[in-house]
Formats: C-alpha cells, structure tokens, sequence
C-alpha cells in the first residue's frame, strides 16, 4: 500500500535543527535595538547596533527610507536563518538578490502584492515578510504574528505613513523632507534637533525609534553586498 504524504504548504527553505527553550526564558528573546539579531550599522561611537526580528510575539518594522537599506535587511536577515518573503510590485529589481542569496537555496522568495502564501514561521524557522509595495501599500494578507516579523518600506511619507508609524515597533526614517521631518517629528514625538536632523541625513544613515529610544545608524555594506547592491544611496 502506498502512504499517503501530504502537500507542503508554505514558504521552502533552508533546513537546519530546531531548537529548544524553557517557556520562562522566552520573554529574553524580545530585545530592542542594539542587543542581539540582525546587524544594521554602527552608531556614533562605532559601536554594532542590531534588530531582533526573531521574536516569540508579532513585530512590525517601518522603514521610511531607500530600497538598498531594506534589501540590505533582508539579506543579512537571511544570513541569520531565517526565511524571507518579499512582496513586492517591482519583482525586477530583487530578483539578483534573490537568486544570490543562500548559495542555491530559497532564503528570499519573491511574491506580487498580496499574493504571499502562509508560511508556517516558527521558532526555528523563522520568516521575515518585507512589503515593498509602493506609497501606499495594501492591508496585507500575512501579518505579523510568533516568529514572522513584518518590515514595510515607504520611500517617502505618504496618507497610510500615520497609521502605519503609530502602529509599529520600531521606525527607520532615513532623509526626507523639512515638511516630512516635521510631520514625522510630530508623530513620533521627536526632539527639534533631531526633526531638523533627518533632511541633512547622509545616504546609508537611519533614525530608528522604538518609544522614547532614539538610535542613529550608519549602514556600510560588505564587499558582497556592495557586489551585488552597489552602494548605499537614499534614491533608487
């Protein structure tokens, strides 16, 4: 008789072992900016900050700020093990990172907007969704949940930028304009300097605010990364 296997659903990718921990010790694995995860850059004082995608509980990132910044993300969060579904209206302009990266296997998966299937994240395969869906992206279909963090890229500020700032863990702002900068000031609760700061950013630099913690960051690209992204710049 033959057995009955059933279909695979989800994204594919990478295998490699599980792994354990005592359900008290999940609360350590929900860290802030510059304590464990996805390397981003280095500080004023050259000192690595980082971004903990990986997290037991729903994450939302918002980075209003340069496609080479976000794919730069989403390379080094493969890097990390984790599985990454981009969606996205401009398929062409990932594609070479998404064939380089993970030497053969599918770390980055390409998907038109709204069409990324379920992808049964879990704690030891976990996915990064990144929505590079224009000014104005729609309401997704594959949130954030328990290890699936979720990060939107905007280029500019745009009518959803609002919602979307109250509505995420952490904001990357990257240069914008004196009217933008003072929006986002607003919103965000910015001091003066710093609103007045974010339109003399240099290109790879990002303001990430979590709350009240304000970190500025410069992002440098490896020799690979360069290959394959060039280097950074705001505009795309």
């Amino acid at each position: 008789m033959k057995k009955h296997i059933a279909p695979r659903r989800g994204l594919l990718g990478p295998r490699h072992a599980g792994h354990t921990l005592a359900t008290g010790h999940l609360g350590a694995l929900s860290l802030p900016v510059g304590d464990d995860g996805v390397i981003i850059g280095d500080d004023a004082e050259g000192r690595p900050q980082m971004i903990g995608f990986h997290r037991p509980a729903p994450y939302d990132v918002l980075l209003i700020g340069g496609l080479w910044t976000a794919q730069v993300l989403a390379l080094r969060a493969a890097g990390t093990g984790a599985r990454v579904a981009v969606e996205t209206g401009r398929t062409q302009a990932w594609t070479t990172l998404a064939q380089a990266a993970g030497a053969g296997l599918e770390c980055i998966s390409l998907h038109d907007v709204g069409r990324v299937p379920p992808t049964g994240a879990t704690v030891g395969s976990p996915v990064v969704v990144v929505r590079d869906c224009g000014m104005r992206p729609p309401r997704g279909r594959v949130v954030s949940s328990p290890w699936q963090s979720v990060l939107t890229l905007l280029p500019y500020l745009s009518p959803v930028a609002p919602r979307l700032m109250r509505s995420a863990t952490l904001v990357g702002i990257q240069r914008v304009s004196p009217a933008e900068a003072e929006q986002i000031g607003r919103i965000l609760g910015l001091a003066r300097a710093e609103s007045e700061a974010l339109p003399t950013l240099a290109d790879g630099v990002t303001l990430w605010v979590a709350g009240r913690d304000r970190h500025w960051v410069m992002t440098s690209a490896t020799d690979v990364e360069t290959g394959l992204l060039g280097t950074a710049r705001r505009m795309d």
